[in-house]
């Protein structure tokens, strides 16, 4: 794993934390101290493969990026981007195409759906209305996610105050599950 650092046009690619460290000391404006250093120690060592920034000064920030690129000009032309790790053959984009075929795809059958919204009720001792966090979970007959989302929605609306907000079906506060097909 290779380091790339830059503060404004000065820039270098390294192979190790002590490389990075005295290529930062030898730029008095940033003010190398134990505790910087410390930190840089740190991140290097650890799994997060996300650009770091350290504030040198008010608006003034120098970068460290982790890349195996193995020259400056790979860096440059991002021939060795980091890949996250992939898990079940699947990367990012197929995890997210996955989800999105998952909502939509034709599977009839019953399907257990639940969903996190945001109801408005009416508090009794003051008159007034207030959001409450509500869990809704429900078994229907559906066609696929997607129907079974619209379903869950159609009912709710009929029952809770017009005003209660409720999550996208692509979200993280719906999820659904497929039970099985009907007789």
């Amino acid at each position: 794993m290779n380091l790339y650092l830059r503060y404004f046009d000065k820039e270098t690619l390294v192979d190790n934390v002590e490389k990075a460290l005295d290529f930062l000391q030898s730029i008095p404006e940033i003010g190398m101290n134990i505790d910087l250093e410390n930190d840089i120690r740190d991140y290097v060592a650890s799994d997060v493969y996300y650009p770091k920034r350290y504030k040198v000064r008010p608006r003034v920030y120098f970068i460290i990026i982790k890349t195996v690129a193995a020259t400056m000009l790979d860096f440059k032309q991002k021939k060795a981007v980091q890949q996250l790790p992939v898990s079940n053959g699947y990367d990012r984009r197929d995890l997210a195409a996955t989800a999105m075929t998952r909502l939509t795809e034709e599977r009839p059958g019953w399907y257990e759906g639940e969903l996190d919204f945001k109801r408005v009720v009416l508090v009794p001792s003051t008159g007034k209305y207030e959001y409450r966090d509500t869990h809704f979970v429900v078994h229907c007959k559906a066609m696929s996610g997607q129907d079974c989302y619209d379903r869950m929605i159609d009912n709710l609306s009929e029952r809770v105050d017009r005003r209660s907000q409720f999550p996208s079906p692509k979200g993280k506060n719906f999820r659904f599950r497929y039970l099985g097909r009907w007789k």
